[in-house]
């Protein structure tokens, strides 16, 4: 997905950029970005691959010899960027965290004529931040330009924006990412991430409405473009790409994810199909909450099967290898054997994709002496690949679990019915549930349902997107 964080001072914000910056690692691995400005030294910019050494190690050269008052950091899981941009409308960096799906329409729509050309990635794909910036400079202002390249767009963008004496912000259109203003004595910044700026010794200031577009500067925060009330955040921000200290619309990752386990557990003992087991366990690391939840409704005590061995071994997503993806998931879970050998045990996943890992990590439970294992997701099953972020996002559908699956039970007449599928209480089901166990090896299987997960989350549901699920705006 991405992320990104500037800072504008009355001191130099290098520092403060580095690590705000370096607080968004959690939501992608491919490439991380600095551009800040100083009067002297001008614009001075760095960009790195981050995909086997983390953020931090990569500019830790690049932030000696920078210094600045104001500039602007991204974590980027696509394109590289910020890019640097000469136009009419000044000199400026961009950078931006979101999907835009139309980009070779757009191209053909406004660029395709001898006048305009775009540096090609090795895909022969354009940077979709450059084509952000080109649609952004056909405007007499960068408002209007902002507003134009929102409108034309499908999927979202949310745009972050280095002038040489300001920065502007721009959240999307539909606010399915949040961002926040934070301020201290000296100057403001601008976060996906509350806890980024909490860190650096900012507070809370304003958090931007959908659509809305602020200007910040040392001295103050100046709304250019006000926000609609279309709001349709993320839901996966609270359940699986949120850092656990962060707050979005006022609601903290970590208190949801608690009491979407509890909710989970509390409907299932309703409902007479809440096992006994010995220990619940989280998939580490985001399904941990969820499972301590699950455990202190249901009475039964948490434990750690297994532990994460995370010093050394890249995030196990990080590889665009789908085998290399597994083999580094298994090779970090270490097991705690006395907690494995002959107990039944209950595993709450933040959500289960593609459901490859989970078998890797089933067979390895059994094969150190398991004698049960159900699992538990803590949100629906997921039935359609996101055309918003870049979450879920795949070559195919096909490459989902709940659709696979689907497709063996009824074949693409299934495909009529995600609904009921996606249902746990309907025969389509409890159908899908009883072939994923039998596919994966669970002694029993659940989804947490849509319901339960709005429950948990406490926003009025029209304000969350949910497509992932339900295929619904």
């Amino acid at each position: 997905m991405g992320g990104f964080f500037g800072a504008v001072s009355k001191r130099d914000v290098v520092m403060d950029i580095f690590f705000g910056a370096d607080y968004h690692s959690h939501l992608g691995t491919r490439r991380g970005g600095m551009t800040v400005y100083d009067k002297e030294k001008g614009f001075q910019r760095a960009i790195h691959s981050i995909e086997n050494t983390p953020f931090r190690t990569k500019f830790e050269k690049d932030i000696e010899e920078m210094s600045a008052h104001i500039g602007i950091g991204c974590i980027s899981d696509s394109d590289p960027q910020p890019l640097l941009v000469r136009s009419h409308l000044g000199l400026y960096a961009i950078a931006m965290v979101g999907l835009v799906r139309n980009a070779e329409q757009l191209v053909e729509k406004y660029f395709s004529d001898h006048g305009h050309q775009f540096m090609a990635m090795s895909s022969g794909k354009v940077n979709e931040v450059e084509l952000v910036a080109a649609l952004i400079n056909q405007k007499d202002s960068l408002v209007e330009g902002i507003l134009h390249a929102q409108e034309e767009i499908e999927g979202s963008i949310t745009i972050l924006l280095l002038k040489s004496d300001s920065i502007i912000v721009a959240r999307d259109k539909r606010g399915r990412l949040p961002v926040l203003i934070g301020k201290n004595e000296e100057g403001h910044c601008v976060s996906l991430e509350s806890f980024a700026y909490h860190k650096l010794g900012y507070e809370d200031s304003y958090e931007l409405g959908p659509g809305e577009i602020v200007e910040i500067t040392a001295e103050k925060a100046t709304q250019l473009h006000a926000p609609s009330e279309d709001l349709k955040i993320c839901a996966f921000l609270w359940s699986y790409y949120g850092y656990p200290n962060s707050n979005y619309e006022g609601i903290n990752v970590e208190l949801m994810r608690c009491r979407n386990g509890e909710i989970m557990a509390r409907d299932e003992k309703e409902k007479g199909i809440c096992p006994e087991v010995d220990y619940v366990a989280g998939i580490p690391d985001s399904g941990v909450p969820h499972a301590i939840g699950y455990a202190n409704q249901s009475k039964m005590p948490y434990a750690r099967p297994l532990i994460k061995y995370t010093p050394t071994w890249p995030r196990s997503f990080m590889s665009s290898n789908q085998a290399v993806r597994n083999k580094v998931a298994k090779m970090k879970q270490i097991p705690v054997h006395e907690l494995i050998e002959g107990k039944k045990l209950l595993f709450v996943d933040d959500s289960i994709v593609r459901g490859t890992q989970l078998r890797e990590t089933v067979e390895f439970l059994y094969e150190n002496g398991a004698k049960e294992v159900h699992m538990r997701s803590a949100c629906p099953p997921i039935m359609y690949g996101c055309k918003y972020l870049n979450f879920s996002s795949s070559k195919s559908e096909m490459e989902l679990l709940s659709r696979q699956t689907v497709k063996k039970i009824e074949g693409e007449e299934g495909f009529k019915h995600l609904d009921e599928y996606a249902d746990n209480t309907t025969e389509r089901g409890k159908c899908m549930l009883k072939t994923i166990c039998e596919e994966l090896g669970f002694d029993s299987l659940q989804f947490q349902s849509l319901d339960g997960l709005l429950e948990a989350i406490g926003l009025d549901r029209s304000k969350v997107c949910t497509y992932c699920w339900t295929g619904k705006e």
